[in-house]
């Protein structure tokens, strides 16, 4: 290897491939690099490996490392001065970080570099600090240990110093930021069978292929490797940060066998509570969630805002989008004051907003909410089903852009205003003298906002259109102006039938006869 990590192990893999590098970059669409090795060499392995018998992950992790907890493991950190690339001037380095914990399969990471000779990273204890662990040398420099992941590291925030702005680790999960955010939801490669009662598969990267980047580099190029039982996949991550850090991500699927639920661009993210359901116990903290809710495109439907929940008991639902134009789980609210959490800085975790690239077909959004008694659990998982049923032998595509913001207002639709902040609330009447009493309803209060809104007066006749599902009683609706946001406040006040089920309540501003805003829908969770 070059000298850019010194010190460091290295194999090199020179020769199986050799690349002419022209790359470029396509406004609009996935950036395209003209290599020897590409996309297409990926796809080859990968459906080769498709007509071959599922081989597990080895993992020799000694139990030393894999018995560490969250915080010990934390303490094992990449020595940044051996950051590979981190001298030679170029935009990104990378980081490795070794297996340990839960993450004991390691993967085979590469580089592509500019003479377009291909190098096979190792594994190497002396790249590391481990704190006060007590870790012996026999153990760190066992041959069970390779690494598990690597981060991505840019001048996002400080042209002095390269943050992290990208990381794998985990089967096929990543997580990305832009500038001044802080990790928050992530994604993944694929999901596999997620919520079924059989069990969920988890497809992992096990090789990875990273460009070099030159000192022009505006973008970082990843392929990576996907298998599992039921499927293998070829994957191209092109990561472009800035204020709104874009991964624009390049898929084809080989089916071992048939998949029951295939989940393609999914995100998972925590919900723990917030003005939507909020928290049973008093905590100076209003909401800790990642995410707070899920937004929706569709051609034929148009835009629907879900806020998220934390259930007490398993559950899902599917929204149909015959014609897909985005999806996405929404951080929307990123004042301070909405979380008055210092530590975790919940204001500053992004939304992730996922457009298709190419023609995806009819098939629905499907929303996965678990219940969680704490913080660390990510509950919330969100998907995309295609209808059409898969069969192996036909390879499958899916092209799509993830945008991660924390400027939500500029990938709507400035045509419809878009709910601000839904707020649970009991019911309540005012008596003659002025004492609030409750009137045995439910109460959301919805405030909504958006261009769409300015210059209409409080005179407006705008009205509210609410609807609940079959178990329970739509009580009471109605809007008012909100001179505050220059926007409209709705109050949707609910009965519930049988508390031991959910009830699907909907509410949208209208405006003689004309849809002003995007369909709020919240599912109201079993005895939540």
């Amino acid at each position: 290897m070059s000298g850019s990590i010194p010190l460091s192990k290295f194999s090199s893999g020179k020769g199986f491939f050799s690349i002419a590098v022209l790359g470029g970059l396509l406004a609009g669409s996935i950036p395209f690099e003209a290599f020897a090795f590409d996309f297409e060499d990926v796809a080859r392995r990968a459906e080769e490996l498709a007509q071959q018998g599922y081989r597990a992950p080895e993992t020799s992790l000694p139990n030393e490392l894999r018995e560490l907890s969250y915080a010990e493991y934390g303490q094992i950190q990449y020595k940044r001065d051996r950051d590979v690339w981190s001298g030679d001037d170029v935009p990104f380095t990378l980081s490795f970080i070794p297996e340990g914990m839960h993450y004991d399969s390691a993967i085979q990471l590469n580089s592509i570099d500019q003479e377009g000779e291909v190098h096979g990273f190792a594994y190497n204890p002396d790249d590391f600090t481990y704190g006060d662990l007590n870790i012996p040398d026999d153990v760190k420099n066992s041959d069970g240990v390779g690494i598990a992941g690597f981060r991505i590291n840019h001048a996002l925030n400080d042209d002095e110093r390269k943050d992290e702005v990208m990381v794998f680790l985990g089967a096929s999960y990543f997580r990305a930021i832009g500038r001044g955010q802080v990790y928050g939801l992530s994604g993944r490669g694929l999901a596999v069978d997620t919520g079924l009662s059989s069990g969920e598969e988890f497809p992992h990267f096990t090789e990875m292929w990273i460009i070099e980047p030159s000192p022009e580099s505006q973008y970082l190029t990843i392929f990576a490797l996907l298998d599992s039982p039921s499927v293998t996949g070829a994957y191209r991550f092109v990561l472009r940060p800035g204020e709104d850090t874009l991964v624009d991500v390049q898929s084809r699927l080989y089916l071992r066998r048939a998949v029951e639920k295939l989940g393609i661009a999914p995100l998972t993210s925590m919900y723990f509570y917030g003005p939507e359901q909020p928290s049973s116990t008093q905590h100076y903290i209003p909401a800790i969630h990642d995410s707070n809710g899920l937004l929706i495109n569709d051609a034929q439907n148009g835009w629907s805002w879900r806020p998220l929940a934390n259930p007490s008991r398993l559950m899902m639902n599917r929204q149909a989008t015959p014609q897909l134009r985005g999806y996405g789980l929404m951080q929307r609210g990123h004042n301070f004051s909405d979380y008055q959490d210092v530590n975790s800085r919940y204001d500053l975790r992004p939304s992730a907003w996922i457009e298709p690239l190419n023609e995806w077909g009819p098939g629905s959004v499907e929303l996965i909410q678990i219940p969680t008694d704490n913080e660390t659990n990510d509950n919330i998982v969100s998907m995309w089903l295609a209808d059409e049923a898969h069969e192996p032998g036909t390879p499958l595509a899916f092209d799509y852009r993830i945008t991660l913001t924390t400027d939500e207002s500029r990938h709507l639709d400035p045509q419809l205003a878009w709910v601000e902040e839904t707020r649970r609330s009991r019911g309540e009447v005012i008596r003659d003298d002025l004492v609030r009493e409750p009137d045995g309803t439910l109460a959301f209060v919805l405030d909504f906002i958006g261009p769409s809104l300015s210059g209409i007066g409080s005179d407006a006749n705008m009205s509210v259109e609410a609807s609940v599902g079959d178990n329970g009683e739509l009580a009471a609706s109605r809007v008012v102006h909100n001179p505050a946001t220059n926007g409209w406040r709705v109050f949707v006040n609910v009965r519930r039938s049988n508390g031991n089920q959910p009830l699907d309540i909907r509410a949208k501003l209208m405006l003689d006869g004309k849809q002003m805003s995007e369909t709020w829908y919240y599912r109201l969770p079993a005895n939540g």
